[in-house]
């Protein structure tokens, strides 16, 4: 036996269907691409829809999604904060620091950095951790409350 003799075991393998070999062989005519039509005379795109804009054009490029009604903040952290001169921030002076843009009507302070002395935030959001690193050095935190103007002080608040 040589390995030119070799096949492969019986019912193993399947020919290929040559398809529009003529009448007799089963699939002539049409090839089994039924009649008339695009996809009976060429290739169709993948994603084609017949002209109709294509959902992947239809749907925003970028990945995720972004409720429209979210609340955003301008975020500061504490060494930000350690790093002016003064005790007491509030809001306008952040802003006047340039620690967040004009347009961020809410400002959340986060814990990155360490603050070395006492100081007093007003805020409308603080992150776990800066609260318990300000409480810690003895300051204290005060929640400013959304669009009312007005001040809740204490560290539950």
């Amino acid at each position: 036996m040589k390995l030119h003799d070799l096949k492969p075991a019986e019912g193993s393998k399947k020919q290929r269907k040559r398809v529009g070999r003529g009448e007799g062989s089963g699939r002539g005519k049409t090839a089994g691409r039924g009649t008339k039509g695009t996809r009976a005379r060429g290739k169709v795109p993948l994603f084609f829809e017949g002209g109709q804009m294509p959902l992947v054009r239809r749907v925003p490029k970028l990945k995720g999604f972004k409720p429209p009604r979210r609340t955003e903040y301008g975020v500061v952290n504490i060494a930000d904060l350690a790093a002016l001169d003064g005790n007491d921030f509030g809001p306008e002076d952040i802003r006047k620091a340039g620690l967040v843009r004009k347009r961020d009507d809410l400002i959340k302070v986060l814990g990155r950095g360490e603050v070395d002395r006492a100081i007093t935030v007003r805020a409308h959001a603080f992150s776990s951790t800066a609260r318990t690193k300000i409480e810690g050095a003895g300051g204290t935190i005060v929640m400013v409350e959304t669009g009312t103007g007005k001040e809740k002080e204490g560290a539950g608040a």
